[in-house]
């Protein structure tokens, strides 16, 4: 998820699960072999009532259902410092339905990086409902160390900040243009230093989430891992498999990230996962009569730039008090590339902001942002920028930075904004503290045969990388007939249901590399 629409443009929006992993030695022993992790692992967590986990009124209703319990896991803050600070991990349970017949723990992560796996759970539970998965699993949605209601927080912007944030359309190219961006980004970096800590900062990445799940699955009484990660969650379930390949039962990647892509490819992949899916949409919006981008889809870029440019400089209203902002506006349009079902409410705003209403826009925007009906927000796009900046290793050469956004802009002209290519650097240029992965294909030598699943259609982590990936870790590959971001568990394909939940509970995979069409509307 971009954290500046400039950013988005110059295509470092490929970060957003392009997060770069890199082979860590082997470490699956080292809660047996005296590491100092000891009290860790052998630690029994209070489950309790989920209502100190809720952050709005909606999950206080959803966390007082009585089949959720919560608990806090505690992990070292620093792993090279083990009787140090410790970092709490928030976790959110379905008990098995069918106790009898359990196997275990299944946890499950939603991507981001910056998104809830507390939150998720119920919203996940409810699609799988009293099957297979819910009978003979507990349930277990985490939220990732910085993330959600997880011990220390990232929270780097106060709402006043990200307000700002989201009305300045920051596409200016020229100089001045972007020596007002970088600023911007030391900015952001000098408010995280000040209210999360250097020291939260420098421990936050993939390679400390994947140690803390190798405790979780433990002191649940798991001697392996189950679990299943979409998006960003397939970098965290790669993580693990290199770091401890035999503490693996199952992993279930889906919407996968290539981590062996280099650093201008990393940032290039999903501007042809974006473009290829907003080509989709305006196929489709163009058989519809009044559709706001035409009636030939192959004009439908520049006419979507056409209809959104003037917001550059003049927004236009959003509800009471509010404004729709061109980078609002695209934004928005981002959001709705995730999943078919968003296409037509899309198509309908766009009409309306033809007319001067920005409302269906900005609601768009908001979910994107998690903005609350307080006016509020959640910290996923500053856990996924703080994240991002701990796992990926930045630009630093401004040839690179221009060579990336110009090759963006011609991969996917939807969202050129006019300006031209920038030569900014990212945020991450300016972070205070070095990343804890580097880009490389993952090894891991003894990991059983694990599913990747990958749709053809999804815009953020593009077909090809779920591909990559499965030939990198020597998993079966499914691959699903879908235009959207993941597929599998929510009751979109049934083919590729019926593949996961035989893979989760019986570890039967079939026996070669597998295809689900897409049903039948």
């Amino acid at each position: 998820m971009p954290f500046r629409l400039r950013a988005f443009i110059a295509a470092s929006i490929a970060a957003l699960v392009a997060v770069a992993l890199a082979a860590t030695p082997a470490a699956a022993s080292d809660l047996e072999r005296g590491a100092g992790l000891e009290r860790y692992a052998d630690q029994e967590l209070t489950w309790g009532s989920c209502g100190g986990f809720a952050r709005t009124a909606d999950e206080e209703k959803t966390f007082a259902d009585a089949r959720y319990d919560c608990a806090y896991l505690e992990v070292p803050l620093d792993y090279s410092e083990p009787d140090g600070k410790i970092a709490r991990i928030a976790l959110l349970r379905q008990k098995a339905l069918d106790p009898a017949h359990r196997i275990g723990s299944l946890f499950m992560d939603p991507g981001g990086p910056g998104g809830s796996g507390v939150s998720f759970l119920p919203a996940i539970a409810g699609i799988i409902g009293d099957g297979e998965l819910a009978q003979r699993f507990d349930l277990i949605g985490f939220d990732p160390r910085g993330v959600g209601v997880s011990e220390p927080t990232i929270d780097c912007s106060n709402t006043a900040e990200i307000d700002a944030e989201r009305a300045d359309v920051d596409v200016d190219t020229s100089p001045e243009g972007v020596a007002q961006t970088e600023e911007e980004y030391k900015a952001f970096a000098e408010r995280c230093v000040d209210r999360v800590g250097l020291d939260v900062l420098a421990n936050v990445g993939t390679r400390d989430v994947a140690r803390d799940l190798h405790i979780a699955h433990h002191v649940v009484g798991d001697p392996k891992l189950t679990y299943v990660g979409y998006s960003y969650g397939t970098a965290i379930g790669a993580k693990y498999a290199e770091q401890f390949p035999t503490d693996v039962r199952a992993l279930m990647l889906d919407g996968a990230i290539d981590p062996s892509l280099g650093p201008v490819e990393s940032r290039l992949t999903q501007s042809r996962g974006f473009q290829r899916a907003f080509d989709n949409f305006a196929a489709a919006c163009v058989q519809q009569p009044g559709c706001a981008v035409g009636t030939n889809a192959a004009d439908a870029s520049a006419r979507l730039q056409q209809l959104l440019r003037p917001l550059i400089t003049k927004p236009v209203p959003a509800g009471p008090g509010r404004t729709l902002s061109y980078s609002d506006a695209m934004t928005s349009v981002i959001t709705a590339m995730y999943a078919q079902s968003l296409w037509p409410f899309l198509s309908e705003g766009l009409t309306k902001v033809a007319s001067g209403d920005g409302t269906d826009l900005m609601r768009l925007a908001d979910s994107y942002w998690e903005r609350n009906p307080d006016g509020s927000y959640s910290n996923l796009l500053e856990a996924f920028q703080v994240i991002t900046c701990a796992d990926t290793v930045p630009i630093m050469d401004r040839d690179v930075a221009r060579q990336i956004s110009e090759q963006s802009i011609k991969l996917a002209p939807f969202y050129d904004a006019g300006f031209g290519p920038s030569n900014a650097l990212e945020q991450c240029s300016f972070w205070p503290v070095p990343p804890t992965s580097k880009p490389g294909p993952v090894r891991a030598e003894g990991l059983p045969t694990v599913l990747v699943v990958s749709s053809t259609g999804d815009p953020a982590t593009p077909y090809e990388d779920g591909v990559s990936l499965a030939k990198q870790m020597g998993a079966r590959l499914l691959t699903v007939e879908n235009d959207g971001h993941t597929v599998a568990l929510q009751g979109a394909n049934p083919c590729a249901d019926e593949v996961a939940t035989s893979y989760l509970v019986d570890l039967k995979l079939p026996a070669k590399d597998k295809t689900c069409a897409a049903p039948h509307a």
